[in-house]
């Protein structure tokens, strides 16, 4: 068993500052020279970004649905071994979701944080705070931070409005220099913020004139009892896709790899001309429509993925991955360019949300979980390999095609969902 000070960062719906608070806690506790593990709920590609440039540490997802109880605890208990703190940001509202942040926080004794967005409230704040604290009895409430404070005055109204017992951790000012930027997906990506590291340094040093040194109490993590998991990729070169265009990839993914014996060499469908030795290859999602020009022009790389897919070599693509591998794709604004058109059809950007869900997809080696989240429509004469099922009742399916040795999907597949299976997808 280890012990190390873990806070759970939540809020009472999306918006309301998470992620900046989160950073601003890591950076600030960085700055105090302790080491600081930051995670992040659900499946979202784009906070871990942020979090990892404050913490100076891969950020990994925690999700009891994608990943599991087991999963997500030998996580935590890795990250607890020489640490001095632990933080989780959540997502959503702390009780949205099934399993939600509440239900995780609960599993691990976590302390939660709630973040409130205080901009156009005075006294309601303590009944949020008041209702965070008590709506469920198995939750440690730490204490609340007030985002987007007007004055000094506002904040002592904040602070007044408050029950009796319930901490005001610290304030953040309704700031534009606080302001992380977001797009159609989330959150910028960090690469794309000039100012980053100053605007988290910002909301550090606000906290730290605060007075915000003081450490949770730590909280005890159990070790998880688990064989190692076959080799089946020893000897297996796998070309990942990974740059400013094919961005959206785990840390989890790309550990099971390695688990599983492969050696990872990484390259840039913008940039490089030529794939890398390898023997399989693995087109992550991310923003191929912001790219289109010099994806449209970099023939060689086209090329050189078509070579690879009619050597049947295998070939996992998702979501932006897979609309890469598209005979043309046009954004939002009809601007349309030829892509590598391994797989026939063409997708077109919407200007609203298409699906977004966690998903499983029964394949004929195991179940896989992960979730879908997209803005585009797609048309192809493939027929669906499989078809995914949405964790919600109402959910939409998404097609998972396979044409050769090539599976594509709108899903973003988490690898240790089924990480004896995942060899699969990458043996020749």
């Amino acid at each position: 068993m280890r012990h190390c000070p873990a806070l759970f960062v939540s809020a009472p719906a999306s918006g309301q500052g998470k992620t900046t608070v989160t950073a601003a806690l890591a950076a600030y506790h960085r700055s105090c020279g302790r080491q600081v593990r930051v995670f992040k709920t659900g499946p979202d590609f784009l906070d871990p970004m942020i979090l990892e440039r404050a913490s100076g540490h891969p950020v990994y997802q925690l999700d009891l649905w994608m990943g599991g109880e087991a999963h997500c605890r030998e996580l935590l208990y890795q990250a607890a071994a020489g640490s001095d703190l632990i933080l989780i940001e959540g997502v959503m509202g702390l009780f949205d979701g099934a399993p939600s942040s509440a239900d995780l926080a609960a599993l691990f004794g976590i302390p939660v944080l709630a973040v409130i967005d205080a901009s156009a409230m005075a006294q309601t704040f303590g009944a949020i705070a008041l209702g965070l604290a008590s709506y469920r009895t198995d939750i440690r409430f730490f204490g609340v931070l007030a985002n987007r404070v007007a004055s000094p005055n506002h904040a002592d109204m904040l602070r007044e409005s408050l029950p009796s017992g319930t901490g005001f951790f610290a304030t953040l000012p309704r700031d534009a220099e606080l302001g992380l930027p977001d797009r159609h997906l989330g959150l910028v990506q960090a690469q794309e913020i000039a100012d980053l590291d100053q605007r988290i340094a910002h909301a550090a040093k606000i906290l730290a004139a605060q007075h915000c040194a003081a450490l949770p109490e730590p909280v005890a993590f159990t070790p998880v009892e688990s064989a190692s998991p076959e080799r089946k990729l020893a000897g297996i070169r796998v070309a990942v896709a990974r740059d400013a265009a094919f961005s959206f990839l785990y840390r989890a993914n790309l550990d099971a790899l390695r688990a599983l014996g492969a050696e990872l060499e990484f390259f840039s469908p913008l940039t490089d001309t030529r794939l890398p030795e390898a023997d399989s290859l693995y087109l992550p999602g991310g923003y191929p429509e912001l790219h289109l020009p010099e994806l449209a022009a970099n023939s060689p790389m086209r090329d050189a993925i078509c070579s690879h897919h009619a050597a049947d070599k295998p070939i996992l693509a998702e979501c932006g991955g897979m609309l890469y591998l598209l005979e043309t794709l046009s954004d939002a604004q009809g601007n349309r360019a030829e892509m590598v058109g391994v797989l026939p059809g063409h997708a077109v950007m919407q200007k609203k949300l298409v699906n977004l869900g966690m998903h499983s997809v029964a394949l004929p080696d195991g179940e896989f979980r992960g979730h879908t989240f997209h803005h585009s429509n797609m048309e192809t004469s493939c027929a669906p390999f499989a078809m995914t099922s949405p964790a919600r009742a109402r959910g939409k399916p998404e097609a998972v095609y396979r044409v050769g040795n090539l599976h594509a999907s709108y899903m973003h597949y988490y690898l240790p969902s089924n990480l004896p299976a995942a060899a699969h997808f990458f043996t020749p």
